[in-house]
């Protein structure tokens, strides 16, 4: 099993698994259908599926134009408001090869959907593992080998940060990080939706300055940010050195937030990063994505 991990808009990922022996690949978040297409020829891949995490235009605006592109193309989600939607899927549940043709077929990728709802109330996240496979080295490239373990979070858990709190609660959050995500083996790897590592770290480093680990990790996504190359994927193993989401109940995390309780501690570090160096106001969604589209071609070339 293979991940193609794909920058897009401004700092959105999506993804592109592959099953090698078959050529079947699978799309998570898949935002411009035009950018995934490339992907696909280039790496000579068949798509089979597409695994929505939320309904947000910058993970799902591509469903329906794939969908028309791709007869037969399969969309899981667990939110009715993800476009093109066939598949509407429940926490706990696992996608695998199946001889029914009515199911979804990944080849030796077998996925389990992870509910999250608190981001969205329909998030949904995706833990992967290949059957019969070795545990190999995450060398991190943007086509590497994976272990047996990644998991798309979406807009849940990030490299040293957690996703805004939109249609949920402190309590929802929580349980999603210490419950559900949290109880993950230590080796699975997290590819999150967008590349905002350095800016979560900076805040990590504000909540613990005296952390070495965060020194550490921020330097590093730094380096890889002048280079303009992803920091995805961590593990979930360093995200509990770092994160301060998942280090509610660390002295100095309590220390700073002055809260005790684990869900008021979350609570106030996701009040006090939504203001912390807020980053500059995104241009219009709809010109973003025409952009890419290339829309504006016309209007800039020279007469």
């Amino acid at each position: 099993m293979k991940v193609k991990v794909i920058s897009v808009l401004e700092d959105n990922y999506m993804y592109l698994v592959i099953e090698e022996s078959t050529r079947h690949a699978l799309a998570v978040d898949a935002a411009v259908p035009k950018r995934l297409l490339e992907i696909i020829r280039k790496e000579d891949v068949v798509l089979r599926a597409i695994l929505t995490t939320h309904h947000h235009w910058d993970h799902a605006r591509g469903n329906e134009e794939l969908a028309q592109l791709l007869p037969g193309l399969q969309v899981f989600g667990a939110d009715e408001r993800i476009g093109a939607l066939t598949h509407r899927v429940s926490h706990g549940q696992e996608l695998s090869e199946d001889p029914d043709p009515l199911s979804p077929q990944f080849g030796t990728i077998r996925v389990r959907c992870l509910f999250t709802p608190c981001h969205t109330s329909g998030h949904m996240c995706y833990f992967m593992w290949e059957d019969n496979s070795p545990d190999a080295p995450a060398l991190f490239s943007a086509l590497g080998p994976l272990g047996a373990h990644p998991c798309p979070t979406g807009d849940t858990l990030f490299v040293g940060g957690c996703g805004q709190f939109f249609e949920g609660t402190a309590e929802q959050m929580h349980t999603n990080l210490t419950q559900i995500l949290g109880t993950l083996p230590k080796d699975t790897k997290i590819f999150c939706g967008h590349e905002c590592t350095v800016r979560n770290l900076k805040f990590a480093l504000k909540v613990e300055p005296e952390n070495e680990v965060v020194k550490e990790k921020l330097a590093w996504a730094k380096q890889r940010d002048d280079e303009d190359l992803p920091t995805v994927p961590s593990t979930l193993q360093e995200e509990f050195l770092y994160n301060p989401f998942l280090r509610v109940t660390e002295e100095a995390v309590q220390r700073f937030t002055g809260r005790t309780d684990p869900v008021e501690v979350l609570r106030a570090l996701r009040s006090h990063r939504d203001n912390f160096k807020k980053p500059k106001e995104r241009p219009n969604p709809q010109a973003m994505l025409a952009f890419h589209w290339g829309l504006f071609g016309p209007f800039l070339e020279k007469k």
